[in-house]
């Protein structure tokens, strides 16, 4: 097997996982608190990516630790809104509204840096925002659910933002972008932990089912993904790897469906098969043969 196809394996696999990670969330808020949660995954993918790491963190660099900081910060907000998404609304609709990302972060950046939009994202834009409401008005009288959809869609801005300060940090000569990602592990978790003790009762999962969820989320959507995204990015290319993440909530609702006994109305269906269209209209170059 080619090696470029081992990468894409293994992408697609972090990508399936991310994908499961809505329904092991929701399976924790059984017994754990949000803040809590968080806590406990990111602090637990730290000491496991720290294993890996320990010679090149005892290195990092001042800017790198600078950076770090920043994004962990958005990252803080992202992990609340996903969590607290997933509380308040359904898992399949949390993943297909955070894969909005992908169509967010070209936006941003072009309000960002005052470029002119390609003709694909305008595209991707219309099919999404289409999507979405499709999927998100009129679908539910629910205010929890209305709730948990709005804070889906604001978890995939700052996410975006997030992705466009990383873009920016890891173009400087001092920052290294592996130490850049395992630092954030320790940020995130340590600020989820003080939030949690100040506005929570932050303790261990109780229950197999709670803690066999929560290392899944811990081991598998945090710390190993990110060391394999980093190692299989360097052998496949840039387009392929938007193409695999963009699968993410496509994941999400078949795991939702098949573990969970999620069904979304036609309407719903619809508006994410147009999201998904939209994402992969952006994530294509049309122009490669």
């Amino acid at each position: 097997m080619k090696t470029e196809l081992k990468a894409d394996l293994m992408l697609l696999l972090v990508t399936f996982c991310w994908g499961a990670s809505y329904l092991m969330m929701d399976i924790c808020m059984e017994d754990l608190e949000v803040l809590n949660l968080n806590a406990f995954r990111f602090l637990v993918a730290f000491l496991i990516a720290g294993l890996f790491s320990a010679k090149k963190l005892a290195k990092v660099s001042k800017e790198t630790l600078k950076y770090s900081l920043i994004i962990s910060l958005c990252q803080v907000l992202v992990y609340c809104g996903a969590t607290y998404g997933v509380k308040y609304t359904s898992i399949s609709y949390a993943g297909f509204l955070i894969g909005l990302s992908s169509v967010m972060t070209p936006v941003l950046a072009i309000i960002i840096y005052r470029t002119l939009p390609e003709k694909k994202l305008v595209a991707a834009v219309i099919l999404c925002v289409t999507g979405t409401a499709l999927l998100t008005l009129g679908g539910s009288s629910s205010g929890g659910m209305a709730l948990g959809n709005i804070l889906c869609i604001l978890t995939a801005f700052f996410y975006s933002i997030a992705l466009i300060i990383t873009e920016r940090a890891v173009k400087k000569p001092n920052v290294d972008p592996y130490l850049l990602g395992i630092t954030e592990l320790a940020f995130v978790g340590t600020i989820m932990l003080a939030l949690s003790a100040i506005f929570e009762h932050p303790h261990l999962p109780q229950s197999p089912r709670v803690l066999w969820a929560a290392l899944f989320l811990a081991v598998l959507c945090t710390g190993l993904a990110f060391i394999v995204q980093n190692v299989a990015q360097q052998y496949t290319s840039a387009s392929k790897v938007g193409l695999i993440f963009s699968l993410e909530p496509v994941f999400a609702g078949i795991v939702a469906y098949f573990a969970a006994g999620e069904i979304l109305t036609g309407r719903a269906y619809f508006g994410a098969f147009l999201m998904i269209l939209g994402i992969f209209v952006m994530e294509i170059d049309f122009r490669r043969k």
